[in-house]
């Protein structure tokens, strides 16, 4: 079964260009590396960084951040980097998935 993650962080001012680019590369390498399903990242009103994070399953994802050596990676270094306040992870287990969002409604980092 499927477990989803949402994470949150507060980027320091005029960091967040660098953070968001740090996160697509991350998770670009978790998803190529780990087998991860892939992730968003948002912003909310108050300027808080939300990520939802897809995983096969919870034996995957701890074995990337674990075992496999992704987390030193230059691009996890870089977000670290540019937050002053991470504020932690949840765990979720999926119920309904209607997400299925078409190709060119993806975004790029820094995009408004």
């Amino acid at each position: 079964m499927t477990v989803a993650y949402l994470y949150r962080w507060r980027v320091a001012p005029g960091k967040e260009r660098a953070f968001e680019v740090a996160w697509a590369e991350g998770t670009r390498l978790m998803h190529e590396k780990c087998g991860s399903y892939g992730a968003r990242l948002h912003r909310d009103a108050d300027g808080v960084y939300w990520s939802y994070a897809l995983w096969p399953d919870e034996e995957t994802r701890r074995r990337c951040v674990e075992e496999s050596g992704v987390m030193n990676h230059e691009s996890f270094r870089r977000m670290r980097a540019a937050v002053i306040d991470y504020l932690g992870e949840t765990a979720l287990a999926p119920r309904v998935d209607l997400l299925a969002p078409p190709a060119r409604d993806r975004m790029k980092p820094g995009a408004d």
